[in-house]
């Protein structure tokens, strides 16, 4: 019996991973290096993926202030984020959980404070039972770990679970901690391999709670 849902930030909640993307490019133009999505697409739900600075320092020809650099995308990141709206489709599908009862939590591999500071700007810090962040484990997506923490916080085991996510790693992760897993790709992430996964969305607007929980306890039930 589903008894929760465990969303990812970065990518399912609100659109970041488009923004840091297109901050990353407008960064390498200034040292006229391209970055490719296939390149770029290995930091994506995850922290160790890619040296970006590296990649860049290679491409370039020469060595990169990191210091300087990464406080540059920061800021031209929030100043960005801070204008985002929570992506289509999030609070109706969080209305939905409520309504049925539903435990929500959040595996992120970013900071705890980071997604905190924007589920409250967006009104919707309520609806979280369970925040697990970078900050609560010793490795992020794809290790399970953030995923078995949150359901340890939550209470489930792992197939009363559905967790949401937008790309390879944090959807690995979410099945590597046996949970159920549908993705909903994004601009970024949507050329990423989802075989491994119980569903595949092009938007949160197309989700039924209800009708893929009964889908998964009873996949006869997929066409009824």
């Amino acid at each position: 019996m589903i008894k929760a849902i465990v969303f990812d930030f970065d990518g399912v909640i609100l659109d970041t991973e488009r923004i840091m993307y297109l901050v990353m490019q407008n960064m390498f133009q200034q040292y006229h290096v391209s970055l490719p999505l296939s390149v770029w697409s290995q930091a994506i739900g995850t922290q160790h993926g890619f040296d970006s600075i590296g990649y860049l320092e290679e491409k370039a020809g020469r060595t990169i202030d990191r210091e300087a650099f990464q406080k540059e995308r920061y800021e031209a990141f929030i100043r960005l984020v801070d204008r985002e709206k929570v992506l289509p489709g999030v609070k109706s599908l969080l209305e939905q959980a409520k309504h049925l009862g539903l435990k929500v939590g959040l595996a992120t591999s970013s900071r705890g404070d980071w997604p905190r500071r924007h589920l409250k700007r967006l009104g919707l810090s309520n609806y979280f039972s369970s925040i697990k962040s970078w900050d609560d484990v010793q490795k992020v997506k794809p290790d399970p770990e953030l995923y078995i923490q949150s359901l340890e916080s939550l209470d489930v085991s792992p197939k009363e679970a559905i967790a949401i996510e937008d790309s390879f790693n944090g959807s690995l992760a979410a099945k590597r901690a046996g949970l159920y897993c549908i993705v909903v790709p994004n601009a970024v992430t949507k050329q990423m391999p989802f075989g491994h996964v119980d569903g595949c969305f092009k938007s949160l607007q197309d989700v039924s709670l209800s009708k893929l929980i009964q889908y998964f306890e009873d996949p006869k039930a997929e066409n009824s």
